[in-house]
C-alpha cells in the first residue's frame, strides 16, 4: 500500500476506501462519464523516430510516412467505427485501436492523416451527434 495514502490529506479518504484488500493492495476502478464526444483529434507532423518506438509503432515502416494522428473518444467502442472511417477516407495505416479506452492512432502522410481525422470528426458530428473538438496540429 502506498504510505502516502495513509497520511496527510488522504487519511480520511484511505479510511473510507471500500476496495482495500487485506494484502495491502488497492483495486482501482475506472469510471467513464457518459457522453458522445471526441475529446482529442491531433496530428503530429514529422514526429521524431523515438515517438514511433515509444508508441509501439514500427519506425522502419511508419516513420517514412511522416505523420501520426491521435484521437480519443467516448463511448470508447466508437474507436472501432472511427478506425473504419479513417481507413476508408485515406491511405492511412492503423497504428492502434483500443475499444476500452477509446483511443485511435493512425499513421500516414500528413495529408492522409489530416483527411482521415477530418472524415471521422465530421462523421461523428453529423451522423452520430457527437460533440467534437477542433483538429489540432504540431
Amino acid at each position: 500500500m502506498n504510505e502516502a495514502l495513509k497520511e496527510g490529506p488522504f487519511l480520511n479518504l484511505y479510511e473510507q476506501l471500500p476496495n482495500q484488500q487485506q494484502d495491502g493492495k488497492m483495486r482501482i476502478i475506472q469510471e467513464i462519464v457518459p457522453g458522445k464526444q471526441i475529446t482529442i483529434a491531433h496530428i503530429i507532423a514529422n514526429p521524431d523516430e523515438i515517438l514511433y518506438q515509444k508508441l509501439g509503432l514500427d519506425p522502419a515502416v511508419d516513420y517514412s510516412q511522416s505523420a501520426i494522428g491521435i484521437v480519443t473518444m467516448s463511448p470508447s467502442e466508437t474507436a472501432i467505427i472511427a478506425g473504419d472511417i479513417a481507413t476508408k477516407a485515406s491511405g492511412i495505416e492503423l497504428g492502434f485501436v483500443d475499444r476500452f479506452s477509446g483511443t485511435l492512432i493512425v499513421t500516414g502522410t500528413v495529408s492522409d492523416v489530416e483527411a482521415a481525422l477530418r472524415a471521422l470528426v465530421d462523421y461523428a458530428a453529423a451522423a452520430l451527434g457527437f460533440t467534437v473538438c477542433d483538429i489540432t496540429r504540431t
